[in-house]
């Protein structure tokens, strides 16, 4: 299957991508492994993208996949094996071989683990990545959520909808989310712990506990829990990114186009290296990769 783009990642910037892609003339395949949206669709409300106020990411989401394919992008929903950039060829799980002129990949970044022993047993028993996936499910409960950025702040804000006690456990005593989350954090009954990082998750069947370690004097302290919300930042997705050129913390790379190394291939999104990744900076990146890919055909 031939085509003129074909875009690797449903996310914001794969989505935008694809609207500029199809409007631009260019026969567009979209392929995701799972569904279409990214880490967005993930969101209970996305306020700092232009005119979506109050809007849900999912929502979101579903507009913009919605937008695509009225424009004629077609939606293959399969694991992407390998990349062949010099070819621009993806070989597919299904055992499908895509073959285009130029390539976007779009595959952004993944939750942050914090690596302790019991996190993957205790995965989906008390300990998640997700509030808005999850949330309702601690009605009533004790929760906190570690981490001290806009993902970590909105969690606990999102949480405190359900829990009886809602706590937030950063390491340092000074969070860096924006000014306004900040504010309705403050202005919140959720009880901050400052200076703590989670050492151990307790539980043998489901979350019942955490040990805090104090980063200044080195206490111990246990804190019992219902459930342990991560949102420590996220790592970028790029194992099929090995070939192009990566910064020291795994980011691609990338010129202001959105090129990369090899001739109509392109990457946007939060996978590649910049100073802001927000929904209106992927689509932003996926607008610009899909006019760069417009430009290479017409003069290739």
């Amino acid at each position: 299957m031939e085509y003129d783009v074909i875009i690797i990642g449903g996310g914001p910037a794969g989505l935008t991508a694809a609207i500029y892609a199809t409007r631009g003339g260019l026969k567009t395949a979209i392929v995701e492994k799972q569904s279409a949206g990214g880490q967005i669709a993930l969101s209970s409300v996305v306020e700092n993208y232009p005119a979506a106020e109050k809007m849900s990411g999912f929502e979101l989401a579903m507009k913009m996949m919605t937008q695509a394919e009225s424009f004629g992008a077609e939606f293959i929903y399969d694991d992407v094996l390998s990349v062949d950039y010099n070819e621009k060829a993806v070989a597919l799980a299904s055992g499908l071989l895509l073959k285009a002129k130029t390539l976007i990949i779009a595959t952004g970044a993944r939750p942050r683990l914090l690596g302790l022993d019991s996190e993957a047993r205790l995965t989906g028993q008390g300990v998640s990545y997700c509030a808005t996936c999850d949330g309702a499910f601690f009605k009533g409960k004790t929760v906190a959520v570690t981490g001290g950025g806009n993902t970590a702040v909105e969690d606990a804000l999102y949480l405190k909808n359900f829990a009886k006690k809602v706590y937030l456990i950063h390491r340092r005593d000074k969070l860096t989310a924006e000014k306004a989350l900040q504010n309705a954090l403050f202005n919140s009954d959720i009880e901050i712990l400052w200076n703590k990082t989670v050492n151990v998750i307790n539980g043998e069947n489901k979350v019942e506990s955490v040990t805090l370690s104090d980063t200044l004097n080195g206490e111990q302290i246990n804190l019992a829990l219902d459930g342990l919300f991560i949102a420590i930042g996220r790592v970028p997705q790029t194992s099929l990114c090995k070939e192009l050129n990566l910064d020291g913390q795994g980011y691609v790379i990338t010129k202001e186009d959105m090129s990369t190394e090899f001739k109509g291939v392109y990457v946007a999104g939060d996978l590649r290296q910049k100073p802001l990744r927000q929904v209106v900076t992927a689509c932003s990146d996926g607008a610009i990769a899909a006019a760069s890919a417009i430009k290479y055909i017409s003069e290739n």
